[in-house]
């Protein structure tokens, strides 16, 4: 068996046009996630009454099912959900996105949470106290204090989600939405060349992956020059 070097080039190019739709699957859920994560990590670390119980229930189910029974279950349960609700809403004009976006913010939701709620009980509670002795709310001293030095901090965690929910987005193909790995699938099947159109796939997610990796330590470096007293 020879490779066709050539053809990695030719299946790179063709594979590479799924890259917005692959970033957008990725891009969206994380920013959703981000603010379902923050309302449910502070509901968490407050154990606001009647609620925390369901946020431990959100994130415990969330993180210890795989993401691709997520979709599954919103792809063909929420459809069900929304007919009962309005029978008279045209739910095969609802595109596909629509039901990945949505499985994939709610995952996301829990694992950032997660990150954030580490990210705050990481900090002193002396500084809490110091911003109550000064006159500070509660809200004053979470987004002046606390959550910018927790979510600085949790730079390194955020990235890691991020690159596994790049890569978690080629479980969406079986939905049919042709992002990067379902490119590569109807690229090789369409040539008989597997080996290479997945080569071509690896490259793109590399290479995506080396930029995202650096920008967080850009980020990173900022955020401790900015701790230490200056930004550089």
């Amino acid at each position: 068996m020879v490779i066709d070097i050539p053809f990695i080039w030719t299946a790179l190019k063709e594979i590479i046009k799924a890259l917005p739709l692959t970033l957008m699957l990725t891009v969206i859920p994380l920013i959703v996630g981000f603010f379902i994560g923050l309302v449910v990590a502070l509901i968490r670390v407050y154990e606001v009454k009647g609620l925390s119980a369901v946020a431990d229930g959100y994130v415990s189910f969330l993180r210890g099912t795989p993401i691709i029974m997520h979709i599954m279950l919103i792809y063909f349960g929420l459809p069900m959900l929304l007919q009962a609700a309005a029978p008279k809403l045209a739910i095969s004009s609802i595109p596909v996105s629509v039901f990945v976006l949505t499985a994939l913010s709610l995952s996301a939701g829990a694992y950032l949470s997660e990150v954030i709620r580490s990210g705050i009980i990481s900090i002193p509670k002396g500084q809490a106290e110091a911003a109550y002795s000064v006159g500070m709310s509660t809200f004053q001293m979470m987004v002046r204090i606390i959550l910018p030095q927790a979510l600085s901090q949790s730079i390194p965690n955020f990235t890691n989600i991020f690159i596994g929910f790049l890569h978690t987005t080629s479980i969406a193909f079986i939905v049919s939405e042709k992002e990067l790995t379902g490119a590569a699938k109807i690229v090789a099947s369409n040539n008989l060349k597997f080996l290479e159109a997945y080569i071509a796939a690896g490259i793109i997610y590399w290479v995506v992956t080396i930029l995202v990796e650096s920008i967080s330590l850009l980020l990173e470096k900022k955020a401790t020059s900015y701790a230490r007293g200056g930004v550089r």
